[in-house]
């Protein structure tokens, strides 16, 4: 599934036309690189690739004082197809997609040093709480400024839920790291 093809056309449909910096722009302001997977860096790629596919469709370019010309692109009717396709495939599925910490710990903890291990998941879980907080800071301002909608809110709130639960579960992991005898690690 192409999350980043969801949002950009997600945004075209419900905003209309735009170019990209300003889908970049909203794309950065909510964090959704954090909560909801998508490749805010593949954005300008992916409008090129759906532009030669015909979902979308250039219909003016914009320069505003020496900035750079920006290509503003509206959704086409293919595009809007797609939106439906994808929007279909992303609420139907159910799976968490890739768990590289859940395969390290599985099948890469036999004789692992487990203070490392400890300091490496502390580390994690650091980085998670960060950007737990700057996301949950995105949500509040994004409230308060007025440009989020009860499904955006919503939805950046169920991300933060998320990162919360892999949070409780790195403090879980570690305790039991923590109390396991030698011959476990």
């Amino acid at each position: 599934m192409n999350l980043t093809r969801l949002m950009a056309l997600g945004m075209l449909a419900e905003h209309g036309p735009m170019h990209g910096h300003q889908i970049r722009r909203w794309a950065e302001a909510t964090n959704v690189d954090e909560w909801g997977g998508v490749s805010v860096g593949a954005l300008y790629r992916e409008l090129q690739h759906m532009e030669a596919e015909g979902l979308i469709e250039a219909v003016r370019t914009e320069q505003v004082g020496r900035r750079p010309a920006r290509t503003v692109y509206a959704m086409s009717g293919d595009g809007e197809l797609e939106l439906r396709s994808l929007r279909a495939q992303a609420l139907r599925a159910t799976g968490s997609g890739a768990d590289p910490v859940g395969v390290a710990l599985s099948f890469a903890f036999h004789r692992a040093d487990r203070e490392e291990l400890r300091i490496l998941l502390r580390s994690r879980r650091d980085q998670l709480a960060a950007a737990m907080q700057d996301v949950a800071a995105r949500r509040e301002h994004g409230i308060a400024a007025g440009y989020l909608s009860p499904i955006h809110a919503a939805v950046m709130h169920r991300g933060v839920l998320r990162m919360q639960a892999d949070i409780d579960w790195h403090d879980e992991i570690d305790k039991i790291i923590a109390e396991l005898p030698d011959e476990d690690a």
